[in-house]
């Protein structure tokens, strides 16, 4: 059966899965719409919660950025892992003993201030927009090569799924929904990783196929450092980036894993404080899985790519180039006019909005960018497409290309419900129940949450269609302005009594404005000045969360010592919650 049809079967078949799903386990309450009537097992959880948290950015796109960039991928590695232990550690449990449905509900209650209910509100939305973003264009990405489609209409496919089982099934159909997704994306990672790594290395585990030596005896990664010096391309185990940006961009991931707020509510959908703890560990391993396989395949991904497109002749280029040219994320412009590829270090050209009509792309359709003029690279590749046309490359079976398909559009899926569930219940429960209409019915509420959603989707769809960067990027983003908002208000709120409601909103304000005014500036605003010489102290667009984490925190800490403290009552229950029982 043809890789085409294949895919068809698998995605129809998964998502027929999903919405059965969904339809199965429709919430009739407000308590299983928004945390799954607080009674789903650890184990289950934990599955659900890998699943929510590894988004279409660590199934597309985390690979393809190790690939291109080497050790300065590294950065969400260790920024996404790292943070998720501060999650389990730091947050998790406290905010499953306090037992609220959401994250402004806990900073509402703690802060008892409608004021700063409203701002963590304000906070989500900015933080699962940013996010739901990469989700989206993830799916367009999936849908556009696999299923011949422009990505706009692929992101419109997506939206119509999420839809139906995100409204639908509420928390309820989301946790057991993505308790299969995992499964599906887990599988699709870890299949052709395995096929890959016994072809180069004859090693069936990636993780240690990456550190072995290849059929010619030389490793690995001594020879990925020599042919990118020979193309002129940066070491594969060095990188460019200032440690300065480095350390920014760590940091504001990690303290972003650990502030958003669809991660947290994860951690409400458990019956007890100890089953949050023990999910969080299941939800450990599970992601460990992926993340330790991911640099391998980065790896694997940039020596198939250098030996098989690397002086290839353009006229005899295999069908997945074709296929991913038309799709308008791989491009090719012949600089020497010697009709092959050239694969070199510098970015090759910058890519005029693609035209969708199903004819192959021809290099007149692009503009050359200023530096792209000055080098010898021929050849563009989206960042986003390597997990999924690395199995081509290398010739996997049918199955296996459809399987990969399936899975990233599990993973952005997964992500993408969860995100939207969030924004909902924000709105629905926090927004409406307990500021502007306390008044509503559980019935009305219900409705409420599910017009909300309706609603994110759609937004969420544009988003996805008008993207502000490739999908880690994006991410990279909505990580920043959690850490930035909602780390410090959450840390503090647990071990500080003395944290009280005019510094978390002072905080949130000044840590969430000045984040998403740098983002904006650098990214929209002037993009032209977009680098080194021109950002704060040499952080970037991608690390400024972790400066608007440290102001938020020396704000929140000034005001609370000039300031009031909190009420009695509030004081006895920051003390009750980090009491172990």
């Amino acid at each position: 059966m043809s890789a085409q049809l294949l895919t068809y079967l698998f995605i129809g078949l998964s998502f027929a899965l999903y919405i059965a799903i969904a339809i199965w386990s429709r919430s009739a309450t407000t308590t299983d719409f928004y945390v799954a009537g607080s009674h789903v097992h650890p184990l289950a959880n934990g599955a659900a919660t890998a699943a929510d948290w590894m988004s279409a950015a660590s199934f597309l796109s985390m690979a393809g950025i190790i690939a291109f960039e080497g050790a300065d991928g590294a950065r969400y590695l260790m920024g996404w892992t790292g943070g998720y232990v501060l999650l389990a550690l730091l947050l998790a449990p406290y905010l499953r003993k306090f037992g609220k449905f959401t994250v402004p509900d806990f900073v509402g209650d703690r802060y008892y201030s409608q004021a700063a209910r409203l701002v963590a509100v304000v906070c989500v939305i900015f933080i699962s927009f940013t996010y739901v973003a990469g989700q989206m264009r993830g799916v367009g990405i999936v849908f556009s090569r696999f299923l011949e489609v422009d990505i706009n209409t692929g992101v419109v496919i997506g939206m119509g799924i999420v839809f139906i089982y995100a409204v639908l099934g509420g928390m309820k159909g989301i946790t057991y929904t993505q308790v299969a997704q995992y499964c599906v994306l887990i599988f699709a990672y870890l299949v052709p990783a395995i096929f890959i790594s016994l072809q180069l290395t004859g090693n069936p585990l990636p993780m240690l196929g990456f550190g072995s030596t290849m059929s010619d005896g030389v490793y690995l990664l001594d020879k990925l450092d020599g042919l990118s010096a020979e193309l002129g391309m940066t070491a594969f185990t060095s990188g460019n980036k200032s440690s300065i940006d480095m350390f920014f961009i760590t940091a504001a991931l990690m303290a972003g894993t650990a502030g958003l707020p669809h991660v947290i509510v994860r951690f409400f959908t458990v019956p007890k404080v100890r089953d949050a703890r023990i999910s969080a560990g299941y939800a450990l391993i599970f992601i460990a899985l992926l993340y330790t396989t991911a640099p391998a395949v980065a790896a694997f991904a940039r020596n198939n790519i250098i030996d098989n497109v690397d002086g290839m002749v353009y006229e005899h280029a295999p069908e997945w180039f074709t296929k991913w040219e038309d799709s308008g994320l791989i491009a090719w412009l012949d600089k020497n006019h010697d009709a092959k590829v050239q694969y070199r270090g510098g970015d090759a050209l910058v890519p005029v909005k693609p035209v969708f009509d199903g004819t192959r792309q021809e290099a007149g359709q692009r503009t050359l960018d200023n530096s792209a003029s000055a080098n010898d690279n021929e050849l563009y590749i989206d960042r986003d497409i390597i997990v999924l046309a690395h199995p081509e490359i290398v010739n996997l079976p049918n199955w296996v290309i459809a399987l990969v398909a399936a899975g990233g559009l599990a993973a952005a899926l997964s992500t993408a419900a969860g995100l939207l569930l969030v924004m909902s219940t924000s709105i629905s429960h926090d927004l409406l129940k307990k500021c502007l209409m306390p008044s509503i019915s559980e019935r009305q509420e219900l409705m409420f949450a599910r017009v909300a959603a309706a609603l994110a989707v759609s937004v969420a769809g544009l988003l996805g269609i008008y993207p502000p960067g490739f999908v880690a990027q994006v991410v990279a983003f909505a990580f920043g302005l959690a850490a930035a908002s909602f780390f410090p208000v959450l840390l503090l709120g647990i071990f500080s009594k003395r944290m009280n409601k005019e510094a978390a909103i002072g905080g949130m304000v000044t840590g969430l404005t000045f984040t998403f005014s740098y983002i904006v500036y650098f990214k929209f605003v002037s993009p032209g000045t977009n680098n080194a010489a021109h950002w704060l102290f040499g952080i970037s667009p991608e690390g400024i969360g972790t400066l608007g984490m440290l102001l938020n925190f020396v704000v929140s800490l000034i005001i609370m010592r000039i300031t009031p403290p909190p009420p009695e009552e509030i004081q006895e229950l920051v003390e009750q919650i980090r009491i172990p029982r």
